[in-house]
């Protein structure tokens, strides 16, 4: 006889797949508008940006400056910029955090929206100070806070819309470069 935990443990998982296979497939769909596949509304697809803004959410590759000290690191970074420098900004990446654990920082990051309409105008009104200061509420932000510069960045930066936020959390796009030739103790972070 399965106990509450076995079937909370089920049931989590069974609406991880669940919330994975929408997340794939809103994936599949917005590579196929952005290439011309599809012809939809371009409203609803990632829109290129010249530069990241703070409290909005972008997907770019980056090659990381320090690759060859570095154990590992996200070459395909999903974040919320926090802090804007002139080489570059501070960041949420929430490929540090397995899925079910950035939708659960995502859900609490929800209290700091400037909005409730989810359109092109909503953002987060966050900094690393107010993180700091409210660490317990968001819960894993200290693990997901990386530097990036805008001379190792890659691509385009790609906005994801603020109504795909939780969408574009669960799908599986980081992409781990893995320092082979530096000896660590643990590998990235699931």
């Amino acid at each position: 006889m399965a106990n509450r935990f076995d079937v909370m443990l089920k049931n989590t998982a069974a609406n991880l797949a669940k919330d994975s296979a929408v997340s794939l497939q809103w994936f599949k769909d917005k590579v196929d508008e952005t290439t011309g596949r599809k012809r939809t509304d371009p409203n609803h697809m990632f829109q290129r940006s010249g530069t990241p803004q703070i409290g909005k959410m972008f997907l770019f590759y980056y090659d990381a400056k320090y690759k060859n000290t570095l154990p590992f690191f996200d070459k395909h970074p999903l974040v919320f910029p926090i802090e804007m420098y002139g080489d570059g900004f501070l960041g949420i990446n929430l490929h540090y955090l397995p899925p079910l654990a950035r939708v659960s920082l995502l859900r609490s990051l929800d209290i700091i929206k400037n909005n409730d309409k989810y359109n092109d105008t909503t953002k987060l009104v966050v900094s690393y100070k107010t993180l700091k200061a409210f660490a317990t509420q968001f819960a894993g932000y200290d693990q997901c806070i990386k530097r990036y510069l805008y001379g190792h960045v890659k691509s385009s930066f790609h906005e994801v819309y603020p109504a795909d936020w939780e969408k574009a959390a669960m799908l599986p796009l980081q992409n781990w470069s893995i320092n082979k030739n530096r000896r660590y103790s643990g590998s990235p972070p699931y």
